[in-house]
């Protein structure tokens, strides 16, 4: 599949140097580190922020978590919140969810979070969620001539690591098994069986 065609023709016309890249159904940042099997802080999680009577887009690392007191520091605002879902459809037309980090494509301002400059390239949502780009982390900011700012905290997503099973358990497991059988036995009763003699007359 190829990127939303909105997307491309935003980005072939501002003559932007990137790489789609297509994969599996994606709902999260995380769920694209993962698909792409690239490290969180390369993945870009676009965030609708309304910051009083406007709204911006935040653009964070996906390792890291947005901070609206820093943030709100940041713009200079009376007020900043995240707006419920139904402000992307009926203002911005898009889905839940797959809103770009592309500013220009939304005609809002765009503000980055100086943890994105960690990373050389970094992957961006186009639109749909079967659907990336891969771009370097400056031309991205100059792309959109974003502002930037300090405004996340550490606590963000994590990639899970499969705890290896210890062999302890097993057997500890087994012992007491061992003695759940032991206590059920019922103790057997034992007949002894007695000779009769007759007495000689």
């Amino acid at each position: 599949m190829a990127i939303p065609k909105k997307t491309k023709s935003y980005l072939d016309k501002k003559m932007a140097k990137y790489d789609e890249l297509s994969h599996k159904t994606v709902y999260t940042a995380y769920d694209a580190a993962q698909t792409l099997r690239r490290e969180l802080k390369d993945i870009a999680k676009s965030l609708l922020i309304a910051a009083d009577k406007a709204y911006i887009i935040a653009v964070v690392p996906a390792n890291m978590r947005l901070d609206l007191g820093k943030l709100k520091k940041a713009l200079k605002a009376k007020k900043v919140s995240i707006p419920k879902e139904k402000v992307m459809v009926k203002v911005f037309k898009v889905k839940p969810g797959a809103i770009t980090a592309f500013g220009g494509l939304h005609k809002v301002d765009v503000w980055v979070d100086r943890g994105l400059l960690k990373t050389k390239d970094v992957i961006i949502a186009a639109g749909s969620f079967t659907d990336s780009v891969r771009m370097k982390a400056k031309d991205f900011i100059d792309l959109e001539q974003a502002k930037l700012a300090s405004f996340t905290q550490s606590g963000g997503y994590k990639l899970q690591v499969k705890p290896k099973k210890k062999k302890t358990t097993k057997k500890k497991a087994t012992r007491k098994a061992a003695k759940r059988k032991t206590t059920k036995k019922k103790p057997v009763k034992k007949t002894v069986k007695r000779r009769i003699t007759k007495k000689k007359k």
